[in-house]
């Protein structure tokens, strides 16, 4: 069974770098949103994009993972930031209180 990539990396300039969730992010591909996060911040950005157009359904382990990036780029004084959240992802973000902390920009 091929599994579906559901991130992808853009260094959208020298230092600014933006990762995009695609699809569902759940307990079988969460990994790949992790590796994505830590490989985003391996550059040593100043900021770091999370692109949630594309993405329609994200579960509470999907959270966890873009909390663990946000504390990370916290940690090392990285501005991090979700962008475009689908109507769906965006209740789901509401509900679970992420946007109580992390930045959001439509």
């Amino acid at each position: 069974m091929t599994e579906e990539p559901v991130t992808s990396l853009d260094r959208t300039t020298g230092d600014a770098v933006t990762v995009t969730l695609r699809g569902e992010v759940d307990v079988l591909n969460v990994d790949q949103v992790r590796v994505a996060l830590v490989e985003a911040l391996a550059t040593r950005p100043r900021s770091v994009t999370v692109d949630l157009a594309e993405l329609s359904f994200i579960d509470s382990t999907g959270l966890g993972a873009i909390i663990f990036g946000f504390q990370r780029a916290r940690d090392e004084g990285v501005d991090f930031q979700l962008r475009r959240p689908t109507r769906g992802v965006r209740q789901i973000l509401v509900l679970s209180g992420l946007l109580e902390v992390v930045a959001i920009q439509d």
